[in-house]
């Protein structure tokens, strides 16, 4: 295991810090200061991706067996979502 060692300045004293090279990807996510410096593209909170997850399973159309059950009444799910003209709002 590599180890690579990190100079931060807290309060005007230089504290060394060293962690393993493992562990310089999930420090780094905390360091960041702009959207610009970050190379990946987005970062979701577990509730946000949590949500996400629910709005997609939601999004499909409805099983052929409630159309026979419903005597065809019921043909389509209403509530079907466009990912591009229609925005969740979160």
């Amino acid at each position: 295991m590599r180890f690579i060692a990190i100079g931060t300045c807290i309060k005007r004293q230089t504290t060394r810090v060293f962690i393993s090279a493992a562990l310089v990807h999930t420090l780094s996510i905390f360091t960041q200061q702009t959207a610009a410096d970050q190379p990946w593209p987005s970062h979701k909170t577990f509730m946000i991706k949590k949500k996400l997850a629910k709005k997609q399973r939601q999004n499909r159309p409805i099983p052929y067996w409630i159309r026979m059950r419903t005597d065809n009444t019921i043909r389509y799910n209403a509530k079907r979502r466009h990912w591009r003209r229609t925005k969740l709002g979160f």
